[in-house]
């Protein structure tokens, strides 16, 4: 069973996830290879040759050279579950058992931010890291230069994942509510909630199209809205493999990739 995926775009490589085993997959070839993790993944990004995991059981982040499959870990207490790079200097983790955001700097002590009850994903824009906490079902802004929690918002009745698009705002799905959130940035406000039956999980954007991918766990679908005007258009609804969990995209062939958390593979959708 798949947990995570990602897509680099530099190297053409879809990562998937199962357990403590990354699956490497050049897209332009089929070719696979296959790396051992000492823990299984809780979230994943790929971007520029790499891929960035956070693996709680082993205390660890670990970036991956998706070019010469190697790993590099560094150790963080505190179960990571999350990490994202800010810049150059600057990594954000999300540690769950210290319910903490902290922020590594090379050349500088860390800043941390407390009292996340389940930190789950982090963003980052202009400035700000917003924290999707699932067990508060809310997210909430942290200042990366202070460290300074700024007033955080209730996402729906049960947020699960999230993701930004190019004009900043912060798209959500709200499983439990069943609806698509999106929030502006500046300030933080909800802005938008469409409904999206059919339990609503994974979420991709794809800046090219202003498009929101949505994977629907209760009836197998993939479903795309429009969301560059006021309010989410739908304009496409495909089968996809039973529980389609995660997806990844890769904006320059308009390709999606899905892949089942319960052991179905996982599926290619080119449009």
């Amino acid at each position: 069973p798949t947990q995570h995926t990602a897509y680099d775009r530099d190297t053409r490589t879809l990562v998937l996830a199962a357990g403590p085993q990354l699956h490497l997959i050049d897209t332009t070839n089929g070719n696979r290879r296959t790396l051992d993790l000492p823990a299984p993944p809780a979230n994943l990004h790929a971007q520029h040759g790499q891929v960035l995991a956070a693996l709680p059981d082993a205390n660890q982040i670990t970036r991956i050279d998706l070019r010469t499959t190697t790993a590099h870990p560094t150790p963080v207490a505190g179960a990571p579950v999350d990490a994202i790079d800010l810049d150059p200097q600057r990594t954000a983790i999300a540690l769950r058992d210290t319910g903490t955001i902290t922020i590594l700097n090379h050349a500088q002590p860390a800043t941390t931010t407390e009292k996340f009850p389940g930190p789950a994903q982090l963003l980052h824009h202009n400035g700000q890291v917003y924290v999707l906490d699932r067990l508060t079902t809310a997210i909430t802004p942290i200042n990366t230069t202070t460290g300074d929690k700024g007033a955080g918002l209730r996402a729906g009745e049960g947020a699960t994942n999230t993701t930004q698009d190019r004009y900043g705002r912060i798209l959500t799905i709200d499983t439990r509510g069943q609806a698509l959130l999106a929030f502006s940035t500046d300030p933080l406000i909800l802005k938008q909630r469409y409904p999206v039956p059919g339990a609503p999980y994974a979420l991709a954007y794809d800046p090219t199209t202003d498009t929101a991918w949505i994977t629907l766990t209760a009836t197998n679908e993939l479903v795309a809205y429009d969301i560059a005007g006021g309010e989410p258009q739908e304009r496409h609804r495909i089968p996809t493999i039973s529980q389609p969990d995660t997806i990844a995209l890769d904006p320059d062939t308009n390709t999606l990739y899905i892949a089942s958390a319960n052991g179905a593979g996982y599926q290619v959708v080119r449009m």
